[in-house]
């Protein structure tokens, strides 16, 4: 299965990291089940596990990206410009990321996008309860 979760994730990636990882370049020519291993074997930082993922970069990557980006901000902080909050530097992570900044969790569906604020404990419960009668609970993993 995670065989054929790999090369539907992408075929091309697929073929790379076992050119990559393993030499082999004709991976057709190999048995199903050596190349069922090979792929269990893969690294996390393999294209196709990253598609797979939905990831867009080795985590490893986008750590240091992240590092350089600080680093790059407490450099920035210490100039001129980093004291009137001009020019700041681009964010290596966003680049990567190919965002703006990063990333926002969605709404629940029929759910605002900021907090909510009760006037009280009892208007509280009672919207408590109408989300846990909501099909069982089930829709917010309950």
């Amino acid at each position: 299965m995670l065989l054929a979760g790999l090369l539907g994730a992408g075929e091309d990636a697929f073929l790379c990291d076992m050119a990559e990882f393993y030499g082999i370049l004709e991976p057709r020519a190999q048995p199903v089940r050596r190349l069922a291993a090979l792929a269990a074997g893969l690294p996390a930082r393999a294209r196709c596990r990253l598609a797979l993922a939905g990831e867009k970069a080795d985590p490893a990557l986008l750590l240091l990206a992240s590092i350089a980006d600080r680093l790059g901000f407490l450099c920035w902080a210490q100039t001129r410009d980093g004291q009137r909050g001009k020019n700041r530097p681009p964010s290596v992570l966003a680049a990567l990321l190919g965002a703006e900044g990063p990333a926002k969790p969605l709404p629940r569906q029929g759910q605002p996008d900021g907090p909510l604020a009760y006037e009280n404990g009892a208007a509280f419960e009672a919207a408590r309860q109408s989300i846990l009668n909501r099909k069982g609970g089930q829709e917010y993993g309950n």
